[in-house]
This record gives structure tokens, C-alpha cells and sequence, in this order.
């Protein structure tokens, strides 16, 4: 598959143990979209090859650096700044405002949020509790407002994220996170490829699973055992497509 190749680099970052500060230009340079809609994947980025990125905190991190979770109504305010319309597949009352402890490629304990089906809330704060007892590094775990879902590529994005109302990529029916029941999981560490498209664009080097690095969700390993222990069925295991950041509870 040819890739366009474009370096990017920043000035010397600042280390938190393995981990760095995002480079200057991260999300910030728009990729041209071609006649599908879809940006022309490139050569990973250096400082992206193995990226190991130090959280920026949204919530507060628990002060005791253990896991916490907590599980209850969308707050209006929640709901408001998510992707969240009347017209989606589920109801607002049917989704639960998770915040979940994760631990951050800084080796730090962080506070996570996430917008999930009711019926599958629970199970998802045990998952990522298993994941954060294993020390399995996630970057960031946001919700998405519809802006955000519908704003022009930069390729680099690596959001860990429940509820997202969107179709399938590539068709007009709701994907399982429209119905707050998928997670995608590290997007830039286990991105998505179909043919000669590749999402997040700039994530091709993560192609390679034979080079395992952290945050990787890998067959056997943390991240796919976590999920299977709730009958949850991974996307690296589909045959027309790899979708390694995909994790479902119908396998769709």
C-alpha cells in the first residue's frame, strides 16, 4: 500500500518516565480528504512510532493513585456536550455516565470518562478495572461531542470512547456505539484498516502486531482476554477488515 510521507517534528519534550508531552502539532494539522470521504494514510510520524504520550487531566485523578469507578444518570450537562441527539437509536434515559480509573502511558493513575448503555455499564467498569489492575496504558478517555465526530482529520487522534452516534463507517446503518455498546480502545495504538484505508491516517506503523508495544491490544494478551471475560468479541478478529480498536458486544 503506498503512504505519503510527511515528517513532523517538535522541539525536545519533556519526559514523565516513559512518557512525553504530545508534540507541538498534534491535532492540529488538517489532512486532505479524498473523493471517499476519507484521508490517504501516511507514514507514521517518529515521535508517533512508539507513542507514549503523558495524559492531560480532564477530571481529577484519584488522590490515592488506586482505581475508582462511579455509575449513574447523564447529568444534563454531560449529555449536552456529547454526541447525543433525539435522533440516535437510544434513549438518553438508557445511557449511564461512567468515570473509570485508568492508568496513563506517564504510569500515572487517571479519571476517565464514558458514556455507555445501561445494560453493559457494570461490565465495563470491571473490564478496565481489570485493565488498570494489569498496568495497561491508555492515553485518554474523553467523551466526544458531535463537533468533534464530524470535524476535518488530523490522523493522530487516540480517544478511548464508548457512546458515539455514528453509522458504520463506510454505510448508512448505526455502529454499536450509537447504541453505547463498543469501545474503541487506544485508536492510534490499534487503529482501523480496510483495503488502503487506514484510521486514525497517521497510525500505519501500528499495522505491524508483530511489534508489540504498550498500549496494543493483542491476541492472548490484557486488553482482548478483558473484554472476552464478558462475552465481548474483538474487531482484530474480523476476516474482511482489522479493526484492532474495536470491542462490541454483539461482535458488530
Amino acid at each position: 500500500m503506498p503512504i505519503a510521507h510527511t515528517e513532523y517534528r517538535s522541539p525536545a519534550p519533556i519526559r514523565f518516565g516513559d512518557a512525553t508531552a504530545g508534540p507541538s502539532w498534534l491535532g492540529k494539522r488538517v489532512l486532505p480528504t479524498g473523493p471517499q470521504g476519507f484521508a490517504a494514510a501516511r507514514q507514521t510520524p517518529p515521535e508517533l512510532r512508539n507513542r507514549s504520550i503523558i495524559t492531560v487531566d480532564y477530571l481529577p485523578p484519584p488522590a490515592d493513585g488506586r482505581f475508582h469507578a462511579t455509575v449513574r444518570a447523564v447529568p444534563a450537562d454531560v449529555l449536552a456536550r456529547s454526541s447525543w441527539t433525539e435522533k440516535c437509536p437510544v434513549a438518553a434515559a438508557d445511557l449511564r455516565y461512567l468515570t473509570v480509573g485508568f492508568r496513563g502511558f506517564d504510569g500515572r493513575a487517571h479519571t476517565g470518562e464514558l458514556l455507555a448503555n445501561a445494560r453493559v455499564a457494570d461490565d465495563l467498569v470491571t473490564v478496565f478495572e481489570r485493565l488498570f489492575a494489569a498496568d495497561f496504558p491508555i492515553e485518554r478517555m474523553r467523551i466526544s461531542s458531535a463537533a468533534r465526530l464530524n470535524a476535518p482529520s488530523t490522523g493522530d487522534q487516540n480517544t478511548t470512547e464508548v457512546f458515539a452516534c455514528r453509522s458504520v463507517r463506510g454505510h448508512q446503518g448505526w455502529s454499536q456505539h450509537a447504541y453505547g455498546l463498543a469501545v474503541d480502545l487506544n485508536p492510534f495504538q490499534n487503529p482501523y484498516q480496510k483495503g488502503k484505508v487506514v484510521l486514525p491516517e497517521l497510525a500505519t506503523s501500528y499495522l505491524d502486531r508483530a511489534d508489540a508495544r504498550p498500549g496494543m491490544a493483542l491476541p492472548r494478551e490484557q486488553a482482548v482476554q478483558a473484554f472476552a471475560a464478558i462475552g465481548w468479541k474483538w474487531g482484530g478478529d474480523y476476516r474482511t477488515l482489522k479493526d484492532y480498536m474495536h470491542f462490541s458486544a454483539s461482535g458488530g
